[in-house]
């Protein structure tokens, strides 16, 4: 099984992809490993990136989960997903490959980016990615409001895992 946690960023994906990652003894994935130069260099100057620029991007994260899953294997995926066709080009079919959106509104979220640091991801993006985001049909919606461990216990339950 893979679970893909996905979300604005400063919601919290890859400290509770992570979290489950280690609870459940599996392999964990942060999609913004495989953005390319390009990509990292125009997020890191306050552009957004658009679809053109994401699509490789996310056929390469769709790919190592292809890996993952072919191979029996599990992991977890931090990765932004923000559109459903983005979810669609990374296989999220609620079988074996889930989908959890981790959510707050948007003041929340404001706040938590305020007090990190970020490698590449500019706070001021925040707008652009609410904007973009794509409420799921499917998967589960967990609120941030709560502890990292917390979050876990109530997705692994949700998923039955």
């Amino acid at each position: 099984m893979i679970i893909v946690v996905w979300g604005v960023s400063g919601c919290g994906k890859t400290t509770i992809a992570k979290l489950l990652a280690k609870h459940l003894d599996w392999q964990f994935l942060d999609a913004d490993d495989f953005h390319s130069p390009q990509n990292i260099k125009k997020m890191s100057e306050g552009q957004p990136l658009n679809d053109e620029d994401r699509k490789p991007w996310l056929n390469d994260v769709a790919a190592q989960l292809t890996n993952i899953n072919t191979a029996g294997g599990s992991a977890t995926l931090a990765c932004s997903a923000l559109k459903e066709s983005y979810r669609d080009l990374l296989g999220i079919n609620e079988n074996n490959i889930k989908s959890v959106l981790l959510y707050a509104d948007q003041q929340v979220i404001q706040q938590r980016l305020e007090m990190r640091q970020h490698e590449f991801m500019n706070k001021d993006l925040l707008t652009s990615q609410f904007e973009t985001l794509e409420t799921a049909t499917q998967g589960i919606k967990v609120s941030i409001e709560q502890s990292p461990t917390d979050i876990c216990q109530e997705i692994r339950h949700r998923l039955q895992i």
